[in-house]
């Protein structure tokens, strides 16, 4: 990835730009036709790929300071699911937060009314959960079901224990720049963005979406870190253009491999939110066209995972996440982080637990 006082200058022709970089004469060439750099000297460049696995990694380390800290203060934070309904892909997302706090030795626990129940009867078991002392975070898994008002049961959630970071309370307080429990995905993003070392002060952003659970929260974080923010949605002019002025692009618009190679500017910083399921057979032919390896994977397993970033971005970013393996393995970690975060609020002060410095960043 490039430094900001290092990217290059660009003069564009029909199909080809020449970039001149700073002490150096023109040397390189990006063609817009084929999407790649060229270089006289070398290989083409390529996008350092920032692997969710080993961010992760490093906040549960990090978790596992604080929590052998509470522990010793008599203090072991809980967690609680509730499930509703069979959905599949609900219920390998709580499975997989369920393990990751088996794996840090965070309490669990998992409730699964069915998919029959009423708003009034899920907001009664939300209002149970807030109630219990041993639990310091309630995850509602969405979707609900149709019949059920899904905001009216997220806000039933306690504040302190919001560990999604959806309720208004939350989201105010990140608003207001003050201490509290943000959106898990945003939140991850932003580690990403540090851990990696890609500089936010001073750098333009975009961001691709515009809900209540990424894209705004995730402008919000953004500007708190100095970036200045554009907000791009479906009614966005000249997207394309748009996107090409960013430093960093996070991606969050649920589309499949939606922003193209050229949207990008050569060595920004790709964040890709996406988490597309392919599962019509049409669109994997059209997606997987140039990608034989990709469509024979889809016959065989009769799905795919795909990004909103398609994949020749990793020949013109300086940085990107995969996906899979990237944003989502921090979303969990986030989670857990909150978690962590909010037992330590409700319940670390009045039992005399320390407050370790690393550990505010959560």
């Amino acid at each position: 990835m490039f430094p900001p006082s290092e990217l290059p200058a660009v003069s564009s022709g029909p199909a080809a730009a020449r970039l001149s970089f700073p002490g150096q004469a023109e040397s390189l060439c990006y063609d817009s036709k084929r999407v790649r750099f060229c270089s006289a000297w070398g290989p083409t460049l390529t996008a350092r790929i920032l692997k969710g696995a080993e961010f992760r990694d490093q906040i549960y380390a990090e978790l596992r300071v604080e929590l052998d800290a509470l522990r010793a203060a008599g203090i072991t934070p809980g967690l609680a699911g509730v499930l509703v309904g069979e959905n599949p892909a609900s219920q390998i997302y709580v499975r997989n937060k369920i393990a990751a706090c088996e794996q840090l030795g965070i309490f669990s626990a998992k409730l699964t009314p069915s998919a029959s129940i009423t708003t009034d009867e899920l907001v009664a078991t939300v209002e149970g959960l807030n109630r219990r002392d041993e639990i310091d975070g309630i995850l509602v898994q969405v979707p609900l079901p149709p019949q059920v008002d899904a905001k009216r049961v997220l806000e039933t959630v306690s504040p302190e224990k919001d560990v999604d970071g959806f309720h208004p309370v939350s989201l105010g307080r990140l608003v207001t720049g003050r201490p509290g429990l943000v959106a898990c995905t945003p939140a991850g993003c932003m580690e990403i963005l540090r851990r990696s070392g890609v500089r936010t002060e001073g750098a333009n952003a975009v961001v691709m979406g515009r809900s209540d659970i990424v894209g705004k929260p995730m402008a919000l974080l953004l500007m708190h870190a100095n970036a200045t923010v554009t907000i791009c949605h479906s009614k966005t002019r000249a997207l394309p253009e748009v996107v090409r002025r960013a430093d960093i692009v996070v991606a969050a618009m649920g589309r499949p491999w939606m922003v193209a190679p050229d949207w990008l500017r050569p060595g920004a910083t790709v964040i890709d939110v996406g988490t597309n399921h392919i599962t019509n057979a049409g669109e994997a032919e059209r997606l997987f066209a140039n990608h034989p390896e990709r469509l024979e994977a889809f016959r065989k397993k009769g799905s795919a995972l795909v990004g909103d970033v398609h994949p020749g971005a990793a020949e013109v970013a300086g940085a990107i996440t995969p996906v899979p393996g990237g944003v989502g393995l921090l979303t969990i970690a986030m989670l857990m982080a909150n978690t962590v975060k909010a037992a330590r609020l409700r319940r670390g002060r009045a039992a005399g637990a320390p407050h370790p410095a690393e550990a505010a960043r959560f």
